[in-house]
């Protein structure tokens, strides 16, 4: 089962905001966290990444034929996504069993989402 996990956005990483040493601790937790996924085989070498905040974004909206391009910053950062992994799992419980031994991807309260792909 192929599954894509989101780490949420949240205020403070849609302005940019991440407290030293804070970055520093969290920035190699999560690089051994992804030695893990990879040893283990359920993350391809590169298979996730975190993103820039969406004030340097662009979404493209559809209306029939028409394109509307809208630049960010996007609101409801809770609603958009600050990284990503794409992970092959044997099942959805083995997904939320790694999520959960995974380091605080934020320096406050954060969420984490998994979405099988068809």
């Amino acid at each position: 089962m192929r599954v894509m996990v989101l780490v949420k956005a949240t205020e403070d990483s849609e302005k940019g905001l991440f407290p030293e040493p804070w970055t520093s601790e969290m920035m190699a937790a999560m690089g051994r966290f992804n030695e893990e996924l990879v040893k283990a085989g359920i993350m391809a070498p590169g298979g996730g990444d975190g993103l820039q905040p969406s004030s340097h974004a662009k979404r493209v909206a559809f209306d029939g034929p028409g394109r509307t391009v809208i630049d960010g910053p996007f609101a409801h950062p809770g609603e958009l996504v600050a990284g990503f992994w794409l992970w092959e799992v044997k099942d959805m419980d083995e997904a939320v069993a790694w999520v959960k031994r995974c380091p605080n991807p934020m320096p406050g309260p954060s969420e984490i989402e998994i979405r099988p792909l068809y």
